[in-house]
């Protein structure tokens, strides 16, 4: 980029100085221009030439260079250097817009630990995951990733599968679980017995998925290209007839009046307004998105935005906070403080999410040394001496183990159930909290004609179809793994029409398959995984659903200007092709008419950038 800016620079300056300074010797004019013309338009000249060797003979690169060469050899050198660097000016433009900021899958290799504690002989050495075998013995330390699937041996502790299942709620293991690769470890330190080679293992599949995904991903053509196939051919067969066959026809003209109107059509043809307005059209889109927090990864993406019929969420993390909170206090025979305080106490030792959550509810410090006895009741809960009373929090299998009679709470979420000196005293219920913009933006969706809106989740189908039902979404899978939502997007992409579109939005490393597969990904870029950044088309930086909804205003509102850009500088162009063929216009006049129509094209693109977050 700055390169090809600093070569424009320079030639623009020589240009100018050419253009406005009559030298006494006139080959130093001459030579200017041919030198400015080289700097920016040398390369392609270059392009033009090794593509007719390679067949292709009629692209922009042939039409820009005939023309501009045709354009010097009549001597209207300052119009061979005009036309090029409005040409280069153009492609400057363009080439923001190009999609380089969506790096190479490969990076996705990031997501994999780096590392294994291999246990041998006694001593634990760090190795490649990949040199581990079946049958070695791994220990996996709080706060570190799963590097291959395995059978815990011994030890026990929470793990965070969310990445992998989409599940909120952490899962405690113990010896004889099995766990998947790509897990964090919590809490307590696991010896673990391999199972699976790492290039068997979940991470290793998820990330095989990304890449088989992303190979199906279509590439549409650069609208240019397009056009310039038909186009250009077109107008370099009728410049050919205009200078051979009136001079046949009309023997009191010379050949070389006719070849100056061919050589004058050439310049006129040179797409320049379409080369400029086209992809600063995608620019503007892209940069009044940017300034609403939404980042696309490129213009191929904002044209396929505007075309969304079905749009796909993930639950944890992208319509839900991700994050526990006290939802319902339930109490029997106490108040909602003393049992908040009481549960809050006795988990007051752990670091575990709900503990945290409970900690949080209750609002006021701990006083420790009112605490006098803590233990955790492996699979069933806690159990805590607090000020001289011994309390049980825990799950309903706490509940029948120490044989107390309790009311069962069929509320949806993680159900705590709590008894003071084995005597039950009522239910406090955590769950994961919608986002506040989730269901207007549902709503939104729908009203801006996006013709279904679906959930899927590796949650639980209870917590799933709760979610979905107070969102009002129109269909929900829930329990699944990363291939089991490969396969229903591709069901689902199946069911759109064939001009139609389908979004999914997420946020683990088990949404990043998904991601790369759908014609749009999106991804949450606050919170979200690396992973799911990285695979993902359009990124809301702000992690925000109603995003999805200002993303999708911005992408038609810049598909209304690009081709509102489009008629008009095709338009414009014939006309003044026209008249350049009856010897109405010349060189000066054309390439000034094709500078107006790329400053109102650039104008009218520059329209994009003026956005405001939409309540409608």
């Amino acid at each position: 980029m700055k390169k090809r800016t600093i070569k424009i620079i320079i030639a623009f300056i020589l240009f100018l100085v050419s253009l406005v300074i009559s030298f006494e010797n006139v080959w130093i004019n001459s030579i200017l221009y041919i030198i400015s013309y080289l700097i920016v338009g040398l390369d392609i000249v270059i392009k033009a030439v090794r593509n007719i060797f390679r067949g292709k003979i009629f692209d922009e690169n042939f039409l820009m260079t005939i023309a501009t060469i045709g354009a010097f050899a009549i001597g209207e050198f300052p119009e061979a250097v005009a036309v090029m660097l409005f040409y280069q000016v153009g492609e400057l433009f363009q080439s923001y817009a190009v999609d380089k900021s969506r790096k190479s899958i490969a990076s996705l290799m990031d997501i994999r630990p780096d590392f294994a504690n291999l246990k041998k002989d006694g001593k634990i050495e760090k190795c490649d995951p990949e040199e581990i075998n079946i049958e070695d013995i791994i220990i996996i330390k709080p706060g570190e990733k799963v590097p291959l699937d395995g059978t815990v041996i011994d030890g026990n502790s929470m793990l965070d599968t969310s990445a992998l299942t989409g599940e909120s709620i952490p899962r405690e293991v113990t010896v004889g679980d099995d766990i998947l690769s790509g897990c964090i470890n919590q809490t307590g330190l696991l010896e673990v017995k391999v199972t699976k080679k790492f290039g068997e293992s979940t991470v290793s599949k998820i990330l095989d998925l990304v890449e088989n995904a992303s190979s199906k991903k279509s590439k549409s053509e650069n609208f240019i290209s397009k056009f310039a196939k038909y186009y250009t051919p077109i107008v370099v067969v009728i410049a050919i007839l205009l200078a051979i066959i009136p001079p046949i026809i009309f023997k009191e003209t010379e050949f070389t009046e006719w070849l100056y109107r061919a050589l004058t059509f050439l310049v006129v043809s040179c797409p320049c307004a379409l080369v400029i307005s086209i992809p600063l059209g995608f620019f503007g889109g892209i940069g009044g998105a940017s300034k609403l927090g939404i980042l696309v990864k490129g213009s191929n993406y904002l044209e396929a935005l505007s075309n969304t019929e079905i749009v796909v969420f993930d639950k944890t993390g992208t319509l839900t906070e991700g994050v526990f909170e006290v939802q319902k206090i339930n109490p029997v025979d106490i108040s909602k403080e003393d049992l908040i305080k009481y549960a809050a106490y006795a988990e007051s030792f752990s670091n575990h999410p709900i503990a945290i959550s409970l900690i949080k509810a209750y609002g006021k410090s701990i006083d420790s040394k009112i605490i006098s006895e803590t233990s955790e009741l492996s699979g069933l809960g806690v159990n805590a001496i607090v000020d001289g009373k011994n309390i049980l929090v825990g799950n309903e299998k706490l509940m029948k183990e120490k044989n107390i009679t309790y009311e069962k709470c069929n509320e949806i979420g993680t159900i705590l159930y709590v008894a003071i000196d084995n005597k039950f005293v009522g239910t406090i219920t955590i769950s994961d909290k919608i986002k506040v913009d989730a269901k207007d933006s549902i709503e939104r969706l729908k009203r801006n004609n996006v013709k279904k809106t679906i959930m899927l989740t590796g949650d639980k189908i209870k917590v799933a179809e709760n979610v979905a039902s107070k969102l009002n979404i129109d269909e929900v899978y829930a329990e699944l793994l990363p291939s089991d939502k490969v396969e229903k997007v591709e069901e689902l992409i199946k069911m759109k029409s064939d001009n139609g579109k389908l979004a999914f939005v997420g946020d683990g490393i088990n949404d990043a398959p998904v991601l790369a597969i759908s014609d749009i990904g999106i991804a949450m870029g606050g919170l979200g995984s690396d992973a799911a950044i990285e695979a993902a088309d359009v990124v809301l930086m702000t992690d925000e659903p109603s995003k999805v909804v200002d993303a999708i205003k911005i992408s038609r509102k810049t598909m209304r200007i690009v081709k509102q850009n489009i008629i008009f500088a095709i338009s414009i162009k014939i006309l003044v092709l026209i008249l350049s063929a009856f010897g109405l216009s010349n060189m000066w006049e054309a390439v000034f008419a094709d500078v107006g129509v790329s400053v109102l094209a650039i104008l009218n693109s520059l329209r994009v950038l003026r956005v405001k977050k939409s309540k409608k």
